[in-house]
């Protein structure tokens, strides 16, 4: 036997190889021409498998932690540089090509099909959420995008050494056939995740799945193709271990709905009524039913409060209702609520609502809890509802068609939110506005976030409206105000709502002396609010705009 670093006599293999070792023609049991087209049909099933994997951890990212351009650059980064360094270290793997490769994919496949799993439990039943990158969650996910990132780079040397193996060719040729099969498994990924994957199987079977395809692919080009290349301990070792992988992706997906529902609970608490995934967001319910105040929670995120909600709506509407408000928009406002308190002003001849997602809205329509909380506003014949962007709508409503436009949309911290808080869509809705009307944004919290605050302000005066800033204070922490899901500890969210009066001419935030009495907010209230406001003023802030938000 050949000690591991005595010589090698010439023509005899390495120890660690079958017969017809590296360097030489493989053995194949089948043609050359066949052998290359199946080497490059695993290279596109690998590649797709690899995108996906990449896609996975953005979403979820941008699920857990805030929508934020941020985080999917931090994510897609720390990936391409852990390619970079997994490509390098795999240059030592290039006598062991066969062998290396099939330990590279049943390991990618592992890491990749149980990322999602792994992190959603991390988050569900920590709640870990420190500083900036400080928390579990947010470094396993790190965690994560470095190891995806190593093994797909090491695929690469790999590759290159088995299809050159399979028929050599100069190297130019066998680089722009590796990475064309590359790239159109990665187009093919690309498309499949948004469109198939995520819709039809969630994250997290998706993120299964994936994993035992790649472990398939990835096992079967190896000990099919290259068995020959392989010793006989090696051929059971990997057959072992990708047996293993599937094994464990396959119980994982067999437990993957018990494993939501716990989830969910850990997170939600204990008295979830609804959960759904839209094609725009995940919505659940929670409360509602003996006594138990309805929570609304929209992608994480506690959007409705029965204990306090209120509070927010009241201010949100009535300051806004004080002049003509015969014709009302309300651009977001799924749940139903905006409409009920505009529904309580006299003289409202009409109102529209524009909300992204319908299911939002069917909700607010035929769940008992939330139509009891909204007094059944959808019900009502003056309200319609168009299930569409607020931007795109904009942009073809007639102008002057409404005396009010109430925006009630999420905070413009989250990133699908910020070019509903831009200088060109403020333009489209002073553009909808009659003479004389007025507009209310929800624009965030103003005591932990003032410069997100004052650049809505900002915002608006560059779109040309005047502007008056108020606020409302809250009992319940974590509703409506922050681009992040909800913590576990309560206690640390935003406890205050700010808001934005704006018009043509300069707007004073008061109630209609002839309107309904709100429940909540008075005249002395609304005036410490917009104190309040005023005194966290931040001036000189540039406006945000669609190719420059500042959000």
């Amino acid at each position: 036997m050949i000690e591991p670093h005595a010589p090698v006599p010439p023509g005899s293999p390495p120890p660690w190889s079958a017969p017809g070792g590296p360097g030489g023609p493989a053995r194949l049991p089948v043609r050359p021409g066949t052998g290359r087209f199946l080497v490059l049909a695993g290279v596109f099933v690998c590649a797709a498998c690899g995108l996906v994997y990449e896609l996975e951890l953005v979403a979820l990212a941008s699920y857990l932690m805030g929508d934020s351009v941020t985080q999917a650059s931090v994510v897609l980064s720390v990936m391409v540089f852990a390619m970079g360094i997994g490509s390098l270290a795999a240059k030592r793997l290039r006598g062991l090509a066969a062998a290396g490769f099939g330990a590279v994919e049943a390991t990618l496949a592992l890491v990749g099909g149980c990322s999602a799993m792994a992190l959603y439990a991390v988050f569900a039943w920590t709640g870990d959420w420190g500083g900036m990158w400080a928390s579990g969650p947010r470094c396993l996910l790190v965690a994560f995008s470095l190891a995806t990132g190593l093994l797909i780079g090491a695929e690469v040397p790999l590759l290159m050494e088995l299809i050159q193996r399979v028929r050599r060719q100069d190297p130019g040729g066998a680089v722009a056939d590796l990475f064309a099969a590359d790239y159109v498994g990665a187009l093919v990924g690309g498309l499949a995740f948004p469109f198939l994957l995520l819709p039809f199987l969630g994250q997290l079977t998706g993120a299964l799945i994936t994993g035992a395809v790649n472990a398939v692919v990835g096992g079967a080009l190896v000990l099919g193709l290259f068995r020959r290349d392989l010793t006989r301990r090696a051929r059971w070792l990997l057959l072992l271990a990708n047996t293993l992988v599937l094994v464990i992706l396959a119980s994982a997906a067999l437990l993957v709905g018990d494993f939501e529902r716990a989830a969910r609970q850990a997170v939600y608490g204990g008295d979830v009524r609804v959960a759904l995934q839209t094609g725009v967001q995940e919505v659940v319910l929670t409360g509602g039913t003996h006594g138990r105040p309805l929570d609304l929670f929209l992608d994480g995120r506690l959007r409705v409060s029965g204990l306090d909600e209120p509070r927010y709506h009241e201010a949100l509407v009535h300051p806004a209702m004080t002049g003509p408000h015969a014709r009302v928009l309300i651009l977001g406002g799924g749940d139903g609520l905006a409409a009920r308190e505009v529904l309580r002003h006299p003289g409202v001849d009409r109102v529209d609502v524009v909300e992204l997602d319908e299911e939002v809205t069917r909700l607010g329509r035929t769940d008992p809890a939330l139509s009891a909380l909204n007094q059944q506003a959808f019900g009502d014949p003056r309200v319609r509802v168009t299930a569409q962007d607020a931007f795109g709508w904009l942009r073809g409503a007639p102008p002057a068609a409404y005396d009010v436009v109430v925006s009630d949309l999420p905070d413009p911290g989250i990133t699908a939110s910020t070019k509903l808080y831009s200088q060109e869509f403020y333009g489209l809705a002073r553009r909808v506005l009659a003479p004389g009307g007025r507009l209310v944004v929800h624009a965030g919290p103003v005591a932990s976030s003032p410069r997100v605050y004052w650049t809505v302000d900002a915002t608006l005066r560059a779109a040309g409206f005047r502007t008056a800033p108020y606020g409302t204070g809250g009992r319940h922490a974590g509703f409506a105000v922050s681009p992040d899901r909800t913590p576990a500890d309560r206690s640390r969210a935003p406890r205050d709502w700010g808001f934005v009066l704006a018009a043509r001419t300069e707007p004073r935030p008061c109630l209609d002396p002839d309107g309904p009495r709100p429940y909540v907010l008075t005249d002395a209230s609304l005036a410490a609010g917009e104190r309040a406001a005023c005194g966290t003023r931040i001036a000189g802030l540039p406006a945000s705009t669609l190719v420059h938000p500042r959000y």
